[in-house]
C-alpha cells in the first residue's frame, strides 16, 4: 500500500505524550502515502501514561489557519509549546504555563489561542487565552481564564466557530456544551451552557458554514447544531448513530460536506455526509487497521481535503486514506515508523 508518487506536498504532527514530550513531522505525498521527517522535543513533559486516549481529549495539537505555527500540551507540567513550522520543518518558539492544571486541548483562530485545562483534585478546570505573534510566540492575555461549569468537567475539547467569534467547549462529566463569545480583545464573555443531545460529548468540529459537530460516546452517535444569536445550541440532526463502539474523535473536510468519527473499541471510521442545513446521514464505517485493532483516536484532514490520517492509539501508527467520491475513505498506508510510542500518544494535526 505505498505509493510511488515523491510529490510531497503535504504536512502531518503527532505528538507523543512522553514524559520527555514531543512531536514528530511527516510529510505526505500527492497519494497520500506519509515519511519521516523529524522529531522535536516540546520543552514540556506529557503524562507518559501507557493507555489509548491518555488525555481524554480532542485537540492536543493543533496547526494554525496559516500552517505556519504548531501548538501542544504539556499535560505533565502544565505548559503549553509553540513551533514555528516551514516545509514540516519545527523550531520551537516558546513554552509558557498554561494558565491552569492539566491541559489537554488547545484551540487557535488568528493570533488567538486558547487551552483548555482539565483541573485535578486541588485545581478546578478552566480555558485561558494567549496571543500568538508574527513569530508564533505566546504571550497570556490577562484577564482571559474564565471557569468551566464545575470544577471537575472532564473537558475534552474546545474550538472557534468558523469566523473567531465563539469559542465552544464540551464537557463529559456533565453531558454539557459550553458557547463563548469571544471580544475584539480575545477575552470570553456570556458563556451559554446547552445540555448535549447525546451521553458524554467529547470531540468536535465546526464546519465552514459555521454548523457545529460534536461526537457522543454514550450512545456512539454524531450530532450537529446550529449556534444561535444568543450563544444557545439549536439541534439539527441529534445523536445520528454509527453502531460502532468509543465515538469519540471527529474531523470534517474543508468544504463541510463530510465528517469521519474515529470509533477506538471497534477499530474503525464513519464516514458521515452533512447536508448544507447541516443535516447527518450515516455513509459507512470502514477498519483504520485490517485487523481492527488499532483503537483510532485523533484525526486530521489535509488543507485541500484529499487525505484523512488516522492515529491508532493502540500501536502508534497513523492510518493514511484517500478520501474519494462520495468522501469514502480508501485506506492507502498504515505507517508505523513514527517514532510515537506503541500506546500513549496523543494528538495529531495536518495541512
Amino acid at each position: 500500500m505505498k505509493c510511488e508518487c515523491e510529490n510531497w506536498r503535504s504536512s502531518v504532527f503527532a505528538m507523543s505524550n512522553r514524559a520527555t514530550n514531543s512531536v514528530s513531522a511527516f510529510a505526505g505525498d500527492a497519494c497520500g502515502a506519509l515519511r519521516f521527517v523529524e522529531e522535536r522535543v516540546t520543552a514540556g513533559s506529557g503524562t507518559a501514561e501507557a493507555i489509548v486516549d491518555p488525555l481524554g481529549s480532542q485537540g492536543a495539537l493543533a496547526l494554525d489557519g496559516t500552517g505556519r505555527f504548531l501548538f501542544a500540551v504539556n499535560a505533565g507540567n502544565n505548559t503549553v509549546s509553540s513551533f514555528r513550522v516551514k516545509r514540516g520543518d519545527m523550531t520551537l518558539a516558546s513554552v509558557l504555563p498554561s494558565g491552569g492544571v492539566r491541559p489537554v486541548s488547545v484551540a487557535i483562530s488568528g493570533n488567538l489561542l486558547y487551552a483548555v485545562n482539565a483541573g485535578d483534585a486541588n485545581n478546578a478546570a478552566n480555558v485561558s487565552g494567549f496571543s500568538v505573534d508574527e513569530s508564533g510566540v505566546l504571550s497570556p492575555i490577562p484577564g482571559s481564564t474564565m471557569p468551566l461549569s464545575m470544577s471537575n468537567p472532564q473537558p475534552a475539547c474546545a474550538v472557534f466557530s468558523p469566523d473567531g467569534r465563539r469559542l465552544a467547549v464540551s464537557e463529559r462529566n456533565t453531558n454539557f456544551l459550553i458557547v463563548f463569545t469571544v471580544e475584539p480583545g480575545g477575552l470570553l464573555s456570556n458563556a451559554v451552557v446547552t445540555v448535549s443531545n447525546g451521553a458524554v460529548p467529547f470531540g468536535m468540529a465546526f464546519t465552514r458554514c459555521g454548523i457545529l459537530l460534536v461526537t457522543e460516546a454514550g450512545p456512539n452517535a454524531l450530532s450537529s447544531y446550529r449556534v444561535l444569536d444568543g450563544n444557545a445550541l439549536e439541534v439539527i440532526s441529534g445523536s445520528v448513530p454509527n453502531n460502532q463502539g468509543a465515538t469519540c474523535w471527529v474531523s470534517a473536510t474543508p468544504d463541510g460536506y463530510y465528517a469521519y468519527t474515529s470509533n477506538a473499541a471497534t477499530g474503525t471510521i464513519s464516514l458521515y455526509r452533512v447536508a448544507n442545513d447541516g443535516g447527518l446521514t450515516l455513509i459507512e464505517s470502514v477498519p483504520s487497521t485490517p485487523l481492527l485493532n488499532g483503537a483510532p483516536i485523533d484525526s486530521a484532514i489535509d488543507a485541500c481535503g484529499e487525505h484523512l490520517y488516522v492515529l491508532n492509539g493502540a500501536q502508534g501508527s497513523i492510518s493514511a486514506f484517500r478520501i474519494g467520491c462520495e468522501g469514502h475513505p480508501r485506506l492507502i498506508q498504515i505507517y508505523e515508523d513514527t517514532s510515537l510510542p506503541e500506546i500513549g500518544a496523543q494528538g495529531l494535526a495536518a495541512r
